[in-house]
């Protein structure tokens, strides 16, 4: 059985859209395209500048610290990628499908259309164990089912997940390449050879420059230094928003399916940048083409709104939105440990 799951609604599904006109009267849904601008401007002078003083340092192992800071400026990238394909920033396709593959493939080096595909599964049906991808079964499990009959490397896995997550996450970067790889190589993704071009020129220019910069040794550290921070980075930014929540049956409203199966994280400012404005989870899964500045002044709205429905608002803080997270995977292996004993 699933960690938990979610009651049937004891209210009409109504809720949401006297919820939709609160927002939309507040004015939340608009906009926001000078803070868009502002974070684009500062997201590309961040590449650009990593990208030089790499070139200015040339071939010093003190590039090691520049592949830890392209790393970051890998993952704000990714989180912009993510604004635009929830049309945060743009409000027609053509410009945000151009936007995305810029900042995905050409300056990431990932699949725009492969990953907006995915994401856009997870947020119809998030912690689905049938339907969202993001808790399919892989290497890692969410669900205690996925755990029989796993053997050989995967079962060992699955038997520590919980003490493996973060290390496992150090090749989460290339695991985002592979997918892509292997999504464009499959017919019926809308301009997969742009995109693959797009991921080619990219990785054309990645290799070449660490090649002609680096000597042999200092390249091969630089990359896995690189994508370790990236897909670190990554991760734990994407990993404390549903990790551990209920998994949904498939009979709830949409209200209680995005509510229920999210997790907000509190925080400052700082937690604000650093994650993207995910940590507004709740908010952001209610109302995904909301910019993410808006996302702070949705909350006390939703909140509010969330306690007289009598639905369960979820909100802790960064360090125990990953324990619950290593909890869940911990208690999901259990089956696995009790077998191999």
């Amino acid at each position: 059985m699933s960690a938990s799951v979610i009651q049937r609604p004891k209210v009409a599904g109504s809720d949401f859209a006297a919820l939709n006109r609160q927002i939309v009267r507040s004015g939340l849904l608009e906009r926001r395209p000078a803070y868009y601008a502002v974070r684009m401007s500062v997201v590309a002078a961040m590449l650009v500048g990593v990208w030089a003083t790499f070139a200015l340092i040339g071939s010093s192992w003190w590039s090691i610290a520049v592949a830890g800071l392209l790393g970051v400026a890998f993952s704000q990238t990714a989180l912009l990628a993510h604004d635009i394909a929830h049309r945060q920033v743009f409000r027609t396709k053509t410009p945000s499908a151009t936007a995305g593959r810029i900042a995905a493939n050409v300056a990431v080096g990932m699949s725009y259309g492969w990953w907006m595909d995915k994401h856009t599964r997870h947020h119809n049906n998030p912690n689905h164990d049938d339907l969202d991808p993001d808790v399919q079964p892989e290497l890692l499990i969410w669900a205690t089912e996925s755990a029989w009959g796993r053997r050989g490397i995967k079962g060992f896995v699955n038997r520590h997940q919980a003490g493996l997550f973060f290390p496992l996450l150090t090749l989460l970067s290339i695991d985002l390449r592979i997918s892509s790889i292997k999504a464009l190589r499959r017919p019926g993704m809308k301009r997969r050879g742009l995109e693959a071009g797009l991921m080619a020129g990219h990785l054309i220019a990645y290799v070449a420059a660490l090649l002609l910069v680096l000597s042999p040794l200092q390249a091969l550290v630089f990359f896995l230094v690189h994508h370790a921070v990236f897909g670190v980075y990554l991760g734990m930014t994407f990993a404390p928003n549903h990790k551990g929540m209920p998994h949904p049956t498939g009979d709830e409203d949409y209200l209680r399916k995005q509510v229920v199966t999210s997790r907000n994280v509190k925080g400052g400012r700082l937690t604000d940048l650093a994650l993207g404005g995910l940590n507004y989870q709740i908010e952001h899964h209610l109302f995904p083409a909301m910019p993410t500045p808006n996302l702070p002044k949705a909350q006390p709205i939703v909140r509010e709104y969330c306690e007289r429905a009598g639905i369960p608002y979820v909100e802790t803080s960064l360090i125990e939105s990953y324990r619950q997270a290593l909890r869940h995977l911990h208690a999901v292996g259990a089956p696995l440990r009790a077998t191999s004993r």
